[in-house]
């Protein structure tokens, strides 16, 4: 992937949303797609002229994609993006889990007829995106449907962990949606999961729900973790 180049504008919508809150949404994408890579280091000049806006709003954006893993401040050297490491994501994977599956449950118990309805919705938004060709639509719905997973829980304190891990397995969500190696059948196994979850949590049966998406979760980790190897491989092999 090539990394952004001095001088390149990394576009930016003007929307309705806060232009700060537009600006984290631009520097997540140009991480996650490679596009501001690993290892490169981030200048407030440079950010300025690729998304034209202010230093004060730049500065904003890197204290909290800097909170979320995204970049790390080295001495002397300042904004630097992190690289993936197969040790964080373990880690991240295994809390996920455990939150996501408390989620689950809680949303089941609270089963609102409306909430079921948006997430049912949600997810037939992943499923037609999973079979387009744009890997950005599909992490962008996947993550819709996890923010209304996340919000019919009901409690704010839990809305709030699980954006905080969210935010960092975003990069890794990105790799097992559009990595070229990812497994043959990973996508329509995890609708398969996807659609059980909801299922129960629909019925209002918290255990099967909880258990379903502490499974997918573990799978979704495997894979992850397979790639980060491949990678690795790749990274070393002096060909």
């Amino acid at each position: 992937m090539r990394k952004a180049k001095p001088g390149q504008v990394i576009n930016i919508e003007r929307q309705a949303a806060p232009l700060r809150q537009q600006v984290l949404e631009a520097l997540r994408r140009g991480i996650v797609s490679g596009q501001l890579a690993p290892g490169q280091r981030l200048t407030e000049r440079e950010l300025i002229e690729m998304l034209g806006v202010s230093r004060t709003v730049i500065r904003e954006a890197l204290r909290q994609i800097e909170a979320e893993g995204l970049i790390e401040i080295i001495p002397n050297k300042g904004p630097v993006v992190r690289a993936l490491s197969a040790a964080e994501a373990k880690d991240l994977y295994r809390i996920r889990a455990v939150l996501e599956g408390l989620a689950a449950r809680l949303f089941a118990d609270n089963a609102a007829t409306d909430k079921v309805a948006e997430l049912q919705a949600a997810l037939e938004s992943v499923v037609l995106a999973y079979g387009g060709a744009g890997g950005e639509q599909a992490l962008d719905a996947k993550t819709r449907f996890y923010d209304l997973l996340y919000q019919g829980t009901g409690s704010e304190t839990l809305i709030a962990m699980l954006a905080q891990v969210q935010a960092r397995v975003w990069r890794w969500r990105a790799v097992g949606l559009t990595h070229p190696r990812r497994t043959a059948g990973r996508l329509d196994e995890s609708i398969r999961n996807l659609r059980a979850m909801v299922a129960a949590i629909a019925e209002g049966n918290g255990d099967a729900a909880e258990r379903i998406a502490r499974d997918e979760v573990s799978r979704a980790a495997v894979e992850v973790m397979r790639l980060i190897a491949l990678e690795s491989e790749t990274d070393s092999d002096p060909d």
